[in-house]
């Protein structure tokens, strides 16, 4: 993996992934994306952190009593975070 320019996004954007979710989940998902893109700009694979079937897939990571669901794009270098499932006390 590439130490340049590693960041983070929501996809589609921040309203459709994390509307509507407690923002203390959300302030979570975002430091722990923060630190995915830090551990990524040391040169480490994080394309099998958190659970999936299999490295370099959709990933699944606890967050606050919730988790949320990123991929690891090494080739823009982006990590996309795609849904955010807060604690079913927030449902």
């Amino acid at each position: 993996m590439s130490t340049d320019g590693w960041r983070w996004e929501y996809d589609p954007d921040r309203d459709h992934v994390a509307g509507g979710i407690p923002p203390r989940v959300v302030t979570e998902v975002e430091r722990l994306a923060d630190q995915l893109v830090a551990l990524a700009g040391m040169d480490i694979d994080i394309s099998d952190l958190g659970n999936g079937p299999r490295p370099g897939g959709l990933r699944r990571m606890d967050a606050a009593g919730g988790w949320f669901y990123f991929l690891v794009a090494p080739r823009d270098p982006l990590i996309i975070v795609v849904r955010i499932v807060p604690p079913f006390d927030a449902l």
